[in-house]
């Protein structure tokens, strides 16, 4: 069942279309998504980190939504992510 408190709490889909699209504008110019996939951070923590690649030069034109995607998908809160891994057991 799903409650009102869940539906307030939950990202909005839209919201999230396009922090994934920031994502690829802004961040694959200078590195994989593994790196960001990875991590779990803090609301805060990410807001850290866009406040830090800004200052490295990247171009964030739409930061709210950038934000809240990487909380969404990549918070404090959410389960590691399980690694492919080559026949040799090395991580990809």
């Amino acid at each position: 069942m799903v409650t009102v408190l869940m539906l307030l709490l939950a990202a909005d889909p839209q919201v999230l279309a396009r922090g994934r699209a920031e994502e690829k504008r802004s961040c694959l110019p200078c590195h994989g998504l593994r790196i960001i996939h990875v991590q779990r951070l803090s609301r805060a923590t990410w807001e850290r980190e866009l406040d830090k690649m800004v200052r490295w030069g990247a171009v964030i034109k739409d930061r709210e939504a950038l934000l809240e995607y990487l909380v969404d998908g990549f918070g404090d809160d959410r389960p590691m992510p399980v690694l492919p891994r080559s026949a040799d057991g090395r991580a990809r």
